[in-house]
């Protein structure tokens, strides 16, 4: 079935001990079109002694594409660890590699818009023809829409974008009804999950976002009236991340990972966006 956007399932949805192919084998049985893939993911690739033409290979045996990359991150320090800046390189390399046009980057620490907004600028001139895809989080340095969106528009390139996702924007508190038309037309991309009623603590947050998320419209926070939010925003997501970190979810088996979170996504896109499962 050819859809509009690619229902992509991001990388840490099958977790990181499963072996490339299996990855891609267990996204492409439950109906994915594409698969979103980390730079450690990747290196995990490679560290099994594939090589990129062998990457490559598998892709084109099950008909499947990588068609999400990331994660840039510490991208506004002055001095970043070498380790970082080779992670940024190899998200650069996997960008020409895969034929993918946009990068997912965070952003935990806290700094002035203006500081933020210039060493935005600085990334995505590195980044080229890439788009830099920044992405709110309400325990990061960019907790909520407005100021990623402030930082977006201060930094004045035309590559910087943002990244929306559905743990994200809830676990911010942010009602859905305040996405503009002019931040619309400056999404990238869309990532899509569920949440359950009550958050973890803050100071415990993160651990919530990283292993306890649900797949999507199958917890408290109403999925459908996210992806109603992206549509009637006027969002053209290059993507359709489905990132449900979930170490219950995964102990079950990457198969029935796979399945269950590509089955639950299917059924709020048809509630709402049904266009985009047309052929």
């Amino acid at each position: 079935m050819s859809k509009k956007y690619p229902i992509t399932i991001s990388s840490w949805t099958l977790g990181d001990q499963c072996k490339f192919e299996d990855r891609v084998a267990a996204a492409k049985e439950a109906g994915y079109e594409g698969i979103g893939l980390r730079a450690e993911t990747y290196v995990d690739a490679l560290n099994e002694g594939l090589y990129d033409e062998d990457i490559l290979k598998i892709l084109e045996k099950y008909n499947m594409k990588v068609t999400e990359v990331e994660y840039i991150v510490q991208w506004a320090e002055n001095n970043r660890s070498y380790e970082q800046k080779y992670k940024e390189q190899m998200c650069f390399h996997m960008c020409e590699l895969f034929g993918v046009g946009h990068i997912n980057c965070g952003l935990m620490e806290n700094y002035s818009v203006e500081h933020t907004a210039q060493k935005l600028k600085e990334l995505c001139h590195r980044a080229g023809k890439n788009i830099i895809g920044v992405e709110p989080m309400p325990y990061s340095g960019l907790p909520d829409l407005n100021k990623a969106w402030e930082v977006v528009k201060a930094s004045g390139c035309d590559n910087a974008m943002l990244i929306l996702d559905t743990w994200h924007w809830v676990r911010a508190d942010q009602p859905y009804d305040i996405l503009t038309k002019e931040q619309a037309a400056k999404v990238a991309s869309i990532q899509i999950n569920d949440a359950y009623e009550r958050p973890y603590a803050a100071s415990i947050l993160r651990d919530e976002s990283m292993h306890d998320r649900l797949a999507p419209g199958t917890g408290a926070k109403d999925t459908a009236g996210f992806v109603k939010m992206i549509k009637e925003a006027g969002v053209d997501p290059k993507v359709i991340g489905v990132e449900v970190i979930s170490d219950a979810y995964v102990a079950r088996g990457i198969k029935e990972a796979a399945s269950y979170t590509y089955e639950n996504t299917v059924k709020v896109l048809k509630e709402v966006w049904p266009e985009l499962l047309e052929d």
